[in-house]
């Protein structure tokens, strides 16, 4: 069968910061309860940069069945988890550390690999396979949400313009040790693994991104990270 043309891109904007926490909060919250009606849990990814300050929406919600989640990163700097550029710490500050879910859903790296940042890589790729093996027989992981910023030179994840982790076919999480802004050496997902997801979502607030985005969306062919997240 041919594969399935990638979905359009749906734009919503929002007047407020916080009219944007409560709705991501909200479509977070009917991700979960299609993916555990369908699939019995939620899988979700995380991304780096601000993010996690944005999911704060989700403590005290009562409708969130914590235990069926698993937590993944999909981007992550070589740093201890407790450094703040830590993709997991900034996570934990701004939500994780105030709901229940259980520690061993939340897979984070393995901070005793730092020095190496390649096994670091194959280490998390890894903990992907285990988790989504036994359950997906497809090429790549199936996240039920992906969530995502935007960079200020349209980097997405640690993917960033004209890198050659962009080409990456086969691998699903990369390693780069020269990110041009913040920690140079960091682990990815590859956009393969991204596109395979059954939703994607692009989090971006600031007037100051509104020229980047607008490139994204309307010029497409210039290959931008983010524009190259397509799920079907």
């Amino acid at each position: 069968m041919p594969a399935q043309p990638p979905a359009p891109p749906v734009l919503y904007t929002f007047p407020t910061n916080d009219v944007l926490v409560d709705s991501l909060a909200n479509f977070v919250v009917k991700a979960q309860n299609d993916a555990i009606d369908k699939r019995g849990k939620f899988s979700i990814g995380l991304s780096r940069g601000s993010l996690a300050a944005n999911l704060r929406g989700l403590v005290g919600q009562q409708n969130v069945r914590w235990e069926k989640w698993e937590v993944f990163f999909v981007d992550e700097a070589a740093v201890p988890l407790t450094s703040e550029d830590s993709n997991y710490h900034s996570n934990y500050l701004s939500f994780l550390s105030t709901v229940p879910i259980p520690p061993s859903q939340i897979h984070t790296i393995d901070p005793s690999l730092l020095d190496n940042i390649e096994e670091l890589a194959d280490e998390y790729e890894k903990q992907l396979i285990g988790h989504f093996a036994a359950s997906n027989a497809a090429r790549y992981p199936t996240f039920d949400l992906v969530l995502l910023g935007m960079g200020p030179d349209g980097e997405t994840c640690s993917l960033f313009p004209g890198h050659e982790l962009l080409e990456e076919k086969d691998a699903w999480v990369a390693y780069l040790e020269d990110a041009p802004r913040g920690p140079p050496k960091r682990i990815t997902m590859t956009l393969p693994v991204l596109t395979h997801c059954y939703r994607a979502v692009f989090v971006v607030s600031g007037s100051e991104k509104a020229p980047m985005l607008h490139t994204i969306l309307d010029e497409p062919q210039a290959g931008l990270p983010c524009s190259r997240v397509q799920p079907a």
